[in-house]
């Protein structure tokens, strides 16, 4: 695994397209038995290093309801998003995650991770590249149907502040996926 981390952290195969450079942010270990699966760094985390150290992450850990240092005790949670590198800003946010990263990079870090129980999908790239066909017609609804993905894909939207419209439209969010998700968390980790 430290190899593979390696590697991953040393990826330049589309500097070209990378605004800021090349920065792959991971975190993963062989122990881990849930893994996160974001879009792709922010400019926040791409200046830390650090995944998920911005506002959306601390969003994230509210509704896991984890404290940061379970979050980021890497043989418990694995952070592993579809781009590993800030893709650049697009019209309405950032631009997609790129898309080299997920087809080279996540088989390998997934076999290295035999203890995986569950796998966190959050926002439409990563839904749309893991469920397949049997993603529903847009975010909500494939969020909405989260029980069909368990035990194994657990669908999220993303927790940006941008996303405060839809929290407020779709209340089911909180009140009914929000409490299972943190019982899943603590079944599988605490």
């Amino acid at each position: 695994m430290d190899k593979l981390l390696s590697d991953i952290r040393a990826c330049e195969i589309c500097k070209a397209n990378l605004p800021l450079g090349p920065r792959p942010v991971v975190s993963a270990n062989r122990e881990a038995k849930i893994v996160i699966i974001g879009q792709a760094p922010g400019t926040k985390v791409h200046a830390s290093g650090i995944p998920w150290d911005d506002a959306s992450g601390k969003q994230l850990r509210k509704w896991l309801d984890i404290t940061d240092e379970l979050f980021y005790d890497e043989t418990k949670i694995a952070i592993v998003p579809m781009g590993f590198c800030y893709p650049g800003k697009g019209k309405s946010g950032d631009l997609p995650p790129r898309p080299e990263c997920a087809p080279l990079w996540h088989e390998p870090l997934f076999d290295g991770m035999p203890n995986l129980k569950s796998i966190i999908l959050i926002g439409q790239y990563a839904q749309k590249y893991y469920l397949k066909n049997t993603i529903k017609k847009n975010l909500t609804e494939t969020v909405r149907a989260y029980q069909e993905y368990l035990p194994t894909y657990f669908p999220l939207p993303h927790p940006s502040p941008r996303n405060r419209f839809w929290l407020t439209k779709n209340p089911w969010f909180q009140d009914q996926v929000v409490p299972i998700l943190q019982q899943k968390i603590k079944e599988i980790i605490i």
